[in-house]
């Protein structure tokens, strides 16, 4: 193997018996390995048009790492949706927290003014009211979960 495939490989892990369901398991390899092509398949035509730019171990923790900012994102907008515009009241911080895998006050600062205007240009709704707080706001004293 070359270290396209290995870095393919890794980025692309085949599921064991198990992880999926059994009636799925053989499609799912199947598109694994179609990934698992394209990718060593891109890594490699981007190493030939320039290799010192192009290293394709670096390359994919580059892209793992842009990948892992957009998932943070998604995150703090979903977040940011359950407490600013769900109605007739926001979800509560302890329910938020568990299905984010933040604590109660890590939800309460996850998002910010920038995360609920993301919001506002995605679903086209200002929110119901203003709670997010900005870096430089007093500190709240009440608790609000």
């Amino acid at each position: 193997m070359s270290v396209f495939d290995d870095v393919a490989a890794i980025a692309h892990p085949m599921p064991t018996p198990g992880d999926v369901p059994e009636d799925v398991f053989n499609d799912v390899c199947h598109e694994i390995d179609e990934a698992r092509k394209k990718m060593a398949f891109n890594l490699e035509m981007a190493w030939d048009a320039d290799p010192e730019a192009n290293e394709p171990l670096l390359s994919a923790i580059g892209g793992a790492l842009y990948r892992k900012a957009q998932a943070e994102a998604e995150l703090r907008r979903l977040v940011a949706y359950g407490r600013e515009f769900t109605r007739p009241r926001p979800y509560k911080l302890v329910d938020l927290a568990a299905a984010s895998g933040m604590s109660v006050s890590g939800v309460r600062t996850a998002y910010g003014h920038s995360d609920v205007d993301a919001v506002v240009q995605a679903i086209g709704r200002k929110p119901r009211e203003w709670r997010a707080t900005a870096a430089d706001d007093p500190p709240e004293t009440g608790n609000e979960a």
